[in-house]
């Protein structure tokens, strides 16, 4: 969930229970005050009542609501005693509406003379029913109007405010530290993103610049090693056709020189290895990879004839898909010449191009440990391997967004390339 999102309902929960508490709260309290003035009016009423039955005795014997709102019974002094006025709803049969209808009454007690009274007024309550209805639907859509403009106006505000924020992370998602891009950032008053905007700004400078000394380290020592390394094959080469050496010395020299080949294959290796890494290779166009296969089974002609092996090329379907042009040679090279250094003397290799994918398939007698076969060193012990070939070629793999996998079925080796549907 977007951050907006999060405290944009965050606010909208809180906000509907808040407003919905006050808005409960608001509705008793009106509630309670039309109460209060129905109270007030029969109370009214009561004292006009009692005041007439002063002046006119007669109205006194009226004990039924037939010909008014009011009737009044003699009590007893002991149930007079200490007696409260009562409020309270109730119903009351209505001969215009021939129906019950709510009505709010009154009870209360007087003294006239020496007798005592009990008096009962009512008041309908028809209006002040649907005065209620009226104010509870009233408060009901105020209250959703409300929600609904408060989280609209918060989510359009909050975008707004974090509109900064945003174009700032889709320009850090195309951000290329190789092609050393700058960044715009968005004019803003909010200083939490000022902050924000002035920290990236420093932390990718620095990157850029920790990459461009991390490119010419590795660029320069490659280079420097490069040279003496070239210096002590060819002495030693010279030395091993002109001196006149026992064999014993001879094996050691050539064992040395050897080492020394490996020691530049080694070098080239990491550097390409650190080059693919550190996304060097930018450049992309459209590639036959089938033309691109028979071009590299061609360059290995003579060493499939020095290995005594056979290579069988079987075509499906034609893959055409954008990358870079060397480093897909690279990749379809070094995945060939593993499967020719691990197939013994008199066996095939097998490279079948289908739809979508590309395999390469060698004899082996065991299945490699699949979570090592792409680590570095894998295989360095061997004179002739340096043991970064499918490292390289599974970096190779994850530059250009392909699927580099192995498997071993029918007691073979199987390299697959997967081109990602495009």
């Amino acid at each position: 969930m977007k951050l907006l999102n999060y405290t944009t309902t965050y606010f909208a929960v809180i906000l509907v229970f808040l407003l919905a508490f006050w808005a409960l709260i608001f509705y008793f309290e009106i509630l309670d005050e039309i109460y209060d003035s129905m109270d007030d009016g029969l109370d009214n009423q009561k004292m006009l009542i009692i005041r007439k039955a002063r002046q006119e005795p007669s109205i006194l014997e009226k004990s039924a609501f037939e010909d008014g709102n009011y009737i009044i019974t003699p009590t007893t002094p002991e149930l007079s005693k200490d007696y409260t006025d009562a409020y309270r709803d109730t119903l009351m049969f209505m001969e215009n509406e021939s129906e019950y209808e709510p009505v709010r009454l009154l009870e209360s007690v007087f003294q006239q003379d020496d007798s005592f009274y009990k008096i009962k007024v009512v008041t309908s309550m028809v209006e002040e029913d649907d005065l209620q209805k009226e104010l509870f639907f009233s408060l009901l859509w105020l209250y959703l109007g409300l929600v609904l403009t408060i989280v609209l106006l918060n989510s359009f505000f909050q975008q707004k405010a974090w509109k900064p924020f945003y174009k700032l992370l889709r320009r850090l998602e195309n951000f290329s530290i190789e092609k050393d891009d700058k960044i715009k950032f968005e004019k803003t008053n909010i200083e939490e993103f000022q902050l924000l905007n002035k920290r990236v700004d420093r932390l990718l400078k620095k990157s850029v610049e920790s990459y461009k000394s991390q490119k010419e380290f590795i660029e320069n020592a490659s280079h420097e090693l490069q040279t003496p390394l070239a210096i002590s094959i060819n002495k030693l080469e010279l030395m091993a056709e002109n001196a006149d050496l026992p064999p014993k010395q001879m094996e050691e020299l050539g064992a040395v020189l050897q080492s020394l080949e490996k020691l530049t294959r080694l070098n080239r290796s990491l550097l390409l290895l650190s080059r693919i890494e550190n996304r060097q290779f930018a450049e992309t166009e459209k590639i036959d990879w089938n033309a691109l296969v028979k071009q590299i089974i061609a360059e290995f002609e003579d060493f499939v004839v020095h290995r005594d092996v056979k290579i069988i090329l079987s075509e499906e379907e034609s893959n055409e898909h954008s990358g870079n042009k060397d480093l897909a040679g690279i990749l379809i090279s070094n995945l060939l010449k593993n499967a020719i250094l691990h197939s013994h003397s008199g066996s095939a290799v097998e490279v079948n191009i289908s739809s979508g994918k590309i395999e390469f398939k060698n004899p082996g007698t065991k299945a490699l440990v699949t979570s090592r076969i792409f680590s570095r060193f894998k295989g360095a012990e061997k004179a002739d391997s340096t043991g970064l070939g499918l490292a390289i070629s599974k970096a190779i793999a994850d530059k250009m967004n392909l699927e580099l996998s192995y498997t071993y079925t029918s007691q073979k080796h199987v390299f697959t390339i997967k081109f990602q549907s495009s």
